[in-house]
């Protein structure tokens, strides 16, 4: 299974990069917010750390987009900016229609937000390269998570779709391990 880092400040994927060896990192607009910086000043600063590498990075359109073509022309935008770069949408109406117009441009895609199995079966449909189910969230709701996870494997593995899974909103020790068990590709968390 990989690791990702959850996290938009540099000096702390510097880090992890060197002592962890992650594999990834997930951005999204909060994370970006709390760097203190702007957007796209720390969206190149990541890229620049990511740079020669095939490590995949998520960066997250703006997410008060409720237009489909808004979150296309912006994805388009930020996946020009970096090889790495593999664009966030939310699992929404226009998030699986603009899903639909960058994967027919090549541009790779993490659909996020994921609360059902259906939400991810649709994002595989589509041809998500990854697909983010929310565990966290789901857990401090009493919802059951691992069973979650485990059936969004077995329907990737039952259809063969190419997608990987990311297990997010990652909250302690034992859902990584859970997320491990039910055959996540990968998991990703905040370093604390």
């Amino acid at each position: 299974m990989k690791f990702f880092l959850d996290s938009a400040i540099t000096d702390e994927i510097k880090y992890a990069l060197e002592m962890v060896g992650i594999d990834g990192v997930t951005t999204n607009p909060r994370h970006v917010q709390a760097s203190g910086k702007p957007f796209l000043g720390v969206i190149r600063e990541i890229a620049d750390l990511f740079a020669g590498t095939d490590l995949p990075v998520s960066v997250e359109v703006n997410p008060h987009h409720d237009d489909w073509r808004a979150m296309v022309a912006e994805g388009q935008k930020l996946a020009a900016l970096s090889p790495n770069f593999v664009i966030k949408l939310p699992a929404t109406e226009p998030g699986f229609r603009a899903l639909r117009g960058l994967y027919v441009e090549n541009i790779r895609v993490n659909l996020t937000l994921v609360f059902s199995g259906a939400q991810a079966l649709q994002a595989m449909r589509l041809g998500a390269t990854y697909v983010s189910p929310f565990i966290g969230w789901k857990e401090e709701t009493g919802e059951e998570t691992v069973r979650f996870v485990q059936e969004i494997v077995m329907m990737r593995d039952n259809y063969q779709f190419d997608t990987q899974i990311i297990v997010s909103a990652v909250r302690n020790g034992r859902q990584i391990v859970d997320a491990a068990l039910a055959g996540a590709d990968i998991v990703t968390a905040g370093l604390a």
